[in-house]
């Protein structure tokens, strides 16, 4: 079919303009009137973010890429910032992360992933029974704790069913903070413990499924409570119930916690070995010695002079090349 009249000049005839298209430019908007917000929990693309007192529903921007948005972050936020239903706002911008949590799926993975922004402390929460303890999961929580520049903290549950002491000589020579609970409902005392430690932090929660995480965190923050699940008594795992990251502001004291999904592994193919020793400023100094790429359990490594010396616990040397092991083991050893 034709698509102009018998005679082609005449003034129907459709013409393209030429020069009058704007022209391309690499200059991304500043959004100089961008707020902060703070997210708090991601849940298939719709970022719930904490913009002031209120509680905002925003989208990443186009501009933004491939960058990864995290609870925990801080954000710059444009668009309906009301906070009213059905309102969406834009997410155009992420600020410099202090520190990043970050965990791959396995050993061979080399895809790493963002847990939590803007922590300072990790919670490493386990049971003493019911699930059994899993030491070596722990260790490589440490080994990202001390990675991301988070000082970690041990939170031990169920006591009444097995004694903390074991679990708690292995770790006690890396100077680690700890509490000691029970199974049964946290008592206030327990509470006003464990939330003083939490106080002007904010404190990533981690561990296994069934090891009272959660429940925990709906003591520490009654007002919202997330629901929690019962340990297999075949298998011996949790089941999963919190999906998704979030954080919550402590009640009473200035802080926060980020209750996160139960993990059965914590891979740690993105992690140098060498930026552990970072973790032992009392053994750091006798690296000196030691031998270009040493990697601290090597027969002429200069470690064991510096602790035969008396420079340092022998306990805290065992302790470094526990960590740095977890680097080469699997979960399930």
């Amino acid at each position: 079919m034709r698509r102009y009249g018998k005679n082609p000049d005449e003034d129907d005839v459709r013409t393209r303009a030429r020069g009058r298209s704007r022209p391309r430019t690499h200059r991304r908007p500043a959004h100089e009137d961008a707020e902060e917000g703070f997210v708090v929990t991601v849940d298939r693309g719709r970022v719930t973010c904490l913009v002031g007192e209120r509680v905002v529903t925003a989208m990443k921007a186009r501009e933004l890429g491939r960058k990864s948005v995290v609870v925990g972050d801080r954000v710059a936020v444009v668009g309906d910032l009301s906070g009213k239903k059905d309102t969406l706002a834009r997410i155009v911008r992420v600020e410099e992360r202090s520190s990043a949590l970050r965990r791959t799926a396995d050993d061979d993975d080399p895809f790493e992933r963002v847990v939590v922004a803007n922590a300072d402390q990790l919670a490493i929460v386990t049971a003493l029974a019911d699930p059994e303890p899993r030491p070596r999961l722990i260790d490589r929580c440490l080994v990202a704790a001390y990675d991301a520049g988070l000082d970690p903290l041990l939170i031990l549950t169920k006591s009444d069913l097995a004694p903390a002491g074991p679990l708690l000589e292995t770790y006690l020579p890396l100077g680690i903070r700890h509490v000691v609970t029970t199974r049964e409902q946290f008592d206030e005392d327990t509470v006003a413990g464990v939330r003083e430690l939490l106080s002007e932090r904010v404190t990533a929660f981690v561990g296994h499924s069934g090891v009272g995480k959660t429940t925990l965190v709906n003591a520490l923050v009654p007002e919202r409570q997330r629901a929690t699940g019962e340990v297999n008594a075949v298998t011996g795992r949790g089941r999963h119930t919190t999906v998704s990251a979030l954080a919550l502001p402590l009640p009473g004291t200035p802080g926060w916690v980020i209750d996160t999904p139960g993990v059965r592994s914590f891979g740690l193919h993105h992690i140098d070995p060498s930026r552990v020793i970072h973790a032992f400023p009392d053994l750091e100094p006798g690296t000196e010695g030691c031998p270009r790429a040493c990697g601290h359990d090597e027969p002429d490594c200069a470690l064991d002079d510096w602790v035969a010396g008396g420079h340092a616990d022998p306990a805290r040397l065992y302790s470094l090349r526990r960590l740095l092991a977890t680097r080469e083991r699997h979960e399930g050893d």
